[in-house]
């Protein structure tokens, strides 16, 4: 059995967001991250005794990086390229959870619902959440924004905005037309708005902030679909 996570674009991504003369695995969150993709690509796998083996590997990695990193990044989020965790302990991500293309999450953030079965948020690429920050319910971070420490986002924020508060609050927006709008406009009519009704699930398929960012619709398949960096058993 062959692991080709050498091979693994989203994971060179991860590993790029630290830049030359970084050490990126002596920081706990890539261990954490190093886990979520490795079950990707086990869930995209052949089925077989392989599978089934590298399955519970994983299980036990996933524990035992969850108790000592304090971050939680089930293998059913769907996570794009690019990710990057400043610190470490008490990060939650939901597993109906969709995040984009070179986000970055800091220490106790926290991502998921509002009721227990409930829709989840979307970030779409590039989006910034500051420490301690909470996103909760089905929500749309739009391409580029950013939210403050400590803030708790319970409404759609737009694309390239500031967000801060509990409730957070809009305090800056993106120009009309600018860039950033333009890109996550274009990706909203593609895929059609998140949670209009309030009602909706989070999209398993969408791509968010399909073109926006330098990785443009980079968000990996369903775990039950062939992946990229996909295991040889």
């Amino acid at each position: 059995m062959t692991l080709r996570a050498h091979r693994d674009p989203d994971w060179a991504a991860d590993v790029a967001r630290w830049g030359l003369g970084r050490m990126p695995l002596r920081e706990q969150s890539m261990w954490a991250l190093w886990v979520y993709r490795y079950g990707r690509r086990v869930d995209a796998a052949p089925a077989g005794v392989g599978q089934k083996l590298h399955r519970k590997f994983h299980l036990l990695l996933h524990t035992v990086v969850e108790t000592l990193t304090g971050i939680s990044l089930p293998k059913q989020t769907r996570i794009g390229p690019g990710l990057q965790i400043w610190h470490f302990g008490g990060i939650f991500v939901n597993p109906g959870t969709v995040i984009g293309a070179g986000c970055t999450l800091r220490q106790g953030v926290t991502l998921g619902n509002r009721v227990d079965g409930g829709p989840c948020p979307v970030l779409e690429d590039g989006v910034e959440l500051g420490a301690y920050a909470q996103v909760l319910g089905g929500v749309r971070l739009g391409a580029g924004c950013k939210v403050g420490a400590m803030s708790v986002v319970l409404q759609d924020v737009p694309p390239g905005a500031t967000a801060v508060g509990n409730p957070a609050r809009i305090l800056h927006k993106a120009p009309a037309g600018s860039p950033v709008d333009t890109a996550s406009s274009s990706a909203r009519a593609a895929s059609g708005a998140v949670n209009d009704a309030g009602n909706d699930a989070c999209p398993r398929d969408e791509v968010p902030g399909s073109d926006a960012g330098p990785h443009k619709n980079k968000l990996p398949a369903p775990v039950n679909g062939q992946e990229s960096g996909s295991l040889t058993l």
